[in-house]
């Protein structure tokens, strides 16, 4: 990556000088002083933890030293995070690693596909997964989303990514760091994220079921229609009818409760019906408005990250 892949005086300006510090920085508050001052936005999540701790999340990024200091003074220990897409200038895939699987071979897939151009930087997450970061190419907008089933989500406009050196802790209770791995040495490129999407779920582009709850219905009813999906689409109707449930402002044990007898009723093992849950909770808390607290989730209008 050239030290002057962006070089125009407003908006992000990275560099492989810029991904280096950033690799280096001893702390999030000295990464997010770093970005901020080369016009990247940033904002804080809970120490540990991936959720925002501004009110609105990711939609209050700042590029200016004045906020993002003072944000790191309130918060000396709060992980560093950025918004994905055109505001940052950096769109990223997201490569998961769950108890069910991971999202590697699906990541192999893409590039095999010819779909992935060269990375500018790469991440090492602290589920042993992977963020793998372009650079914006292009002034089209390319939404998030998610394909839970091959674990692996595109973070673009309306997401965010939490970022090195920040830490967060781990089921098993440890703490781990995300670290910066690999940084391009000649000019990257970018990522063309409805054709991964296609590739990888192609069941996408198909017409919905016939008989989809309306938006709005009650527990009862989600969990009635889950229990009625086919082999195929139970993983899927499942983290849609979650979806509806954290937009409702459900706690995670009530959607757990509801939707996990209907699910597990359809033939889901139990383990498959906690990590969908936990999926849909993660992307509404990475693509949501407000903060995210440990038990409750609020709203969410970044509907094209969780719709079907």
């Amino acid at each position: 990556m050239n030290d002057s892949t962006r070089d125009t005086t407003r908006g992000p300006r990275w560099s492989r000088a810029l991904v280096t510090e950033l690799a280096q920085a001893s702390a999030p508050a000295h990464a997010a002083m770093s970005l901020a001052a080369a016009g990247v936005p940033v904002f804080p999540c809970v120490p540990l933890q991936k959720n925002p701790l501004t009110r609105h999340g990711f939609r209050d990024a700042s590029t200016e030293p004045g906020i993002v200091d003072g944000w790191w003074r309130r918060w000396p220990n709060a992980n560093v995070a950025m918004p994905t897409g055109a505001v940052s200038g950096v769109d990223v895939v997201d490569v998961d690693v769950h108890p069910s699987g991971h999202g590697f071979e699906a990541l192999q897939l893409a590039r095999g596909a010819g779909l992935l151009d060269a990375p500018a930087w790469m991440v090492s997450t602290p589920s042993g997964g992977l963020h793998v970061c372009f650079l914006r190419q292009e002034p089209v907008e390319q939404r998030s989303w998610q394909v839970p089933e091959r674990h692996i989500d595109f973070r673009g406009d309306g997401g965010y990514v939490v970022l090195p050196p920040s830490t967060v802790t781990q089921p098993d209770g440890e703490a781990s760091p995300y670290r910066v791995i690999d940084i391009a040495s000649r000019q990257p490129g970018g990522v063309n994220a409805a054709a991964v999407r296609r590739l990888l779920d192609p069941s996408r582009t198909t017409r919905p079921p016939v008989d989809l709850p309306r938006a709005g219905a009650r527990p009862d009813r989600l969990a009635t229609w889950v229990a009625t999906r086919g082999e195929g689409e139970r993983n899927r109707g499942l983290f849609w009818a979650a979806c509806r449930m954290v937009e409702a402002g459900e706690r995670f044990d009530v959607t757990a409760n509801v939707l996990g007898d209907a699910a597990r009723s359809a033939g889901l093992p139990d383990r498959e019906v906690i990590t969908t849950i936990r999926s849909a909770y993660r992307v509404a808390a990475r693509l949501g408005d407000d903060a995210v607290s440990r038990d409750r989730v609020g709203p969410s209008r970044a509907a094209e990250g969780v719709r079907l």
